[in-house]
């Protein structure tokens, strides 16, 4: 028996250590407060947890060039955000806002049905955009990303990420509002950026959608 224990531990140790998941939770370093530079742009970024993984890189890649904020939890659904917009801008100047919707509007719940339905998610994100203009922002959308195949927890359908995104850029076309195709970026690489049967991304994933957002604001900047 001791020797089946010791050689369990040993087996144990000799196994690679499992990579440390990023801290998404609301003492993230991704929700610190940042010293404003108030010769830099403002840029506000607003998504779930994809974005919250690649905050930090996008701060790092921007620094000495903008301001990068971010609302200060998980931007959840359309309807947090419809619920919360208003909190998020607080009436303050914004240059550039970075924002994506979708992966929780697209979860299925125990009913069968997607979270928010696709005809509620394009009302709500018209409603978003509206408001966000408003600020004079230049918008930068950010198509949402890949659902691989596969059983997860919570369950999503692969198949509806191009539902909601066809969806979500007639809305962007009609506003004039730019995009950053992140789903055809991460979908041409999912084996190697996105961890297997789960919506998000390796370190070096998330590392990677840092340089994208930041090469698309910093383009908007440049105009």
């Amino acid at each position: 028996m001791r020797h089946a224990v010791i050689l369990g531990l040993l087996f144990s140790l000799s196994l690679p250590a499992a990579d440390p998941q990023p801290d998404r939770g609301p003492n993230s370093p991704a929700f610190k407060p940042i010293t404003d530079d108030p010769k830099l742009p403002r840029v506000l970024l607003i998504g779930d947890s994809i974005s919250i993984d690649y905050t930090l890189g996008v701060r790092a890649l921007l620094r000495s060039k903008a301001n990068v904020y971010r609302v200060p939890e998980n931007g959840g659904p359309t309807l947090n955000g419809v619920a919360k917009i208003d909190a998020w801008l607080s009436k303050e100047k914004w240059d550039v806002i970075h924002f994506n919707w979708g992966l929780h509007d697209l979860k299925l719940m125990q009913n069968g049905n997607h979270q928010v339905p696709l005809e509620n998610y394009v009302k709500n994100l018209r409603e978003l955009v509206k408001k966000m203009k408003a600020t004079g922002a230049v918008l930068i959308w950010a198509s949402t990303t890949p659902v691989p195949e596969g059983k997860m927890s919570p369950p999503r359908n692969a198949a509806d990420v191009p539902l909601f995104n066809a969806a979500a850029k007639l809305v962007m076309d009609d506003e004039k509002v730019v995009m950053n195709d992140l789903f055809a970026y991460a979908h041409a690489r999912l084996g190697e950026l996105q961890i297997s049967k789960n919506v998000h991304f390796k370190d070096n994933g998330s590392a990677a959608l840092a340089g994208r957002v930041a090469a698309a604001i910093e383009t908007v900047l440049k105009k």
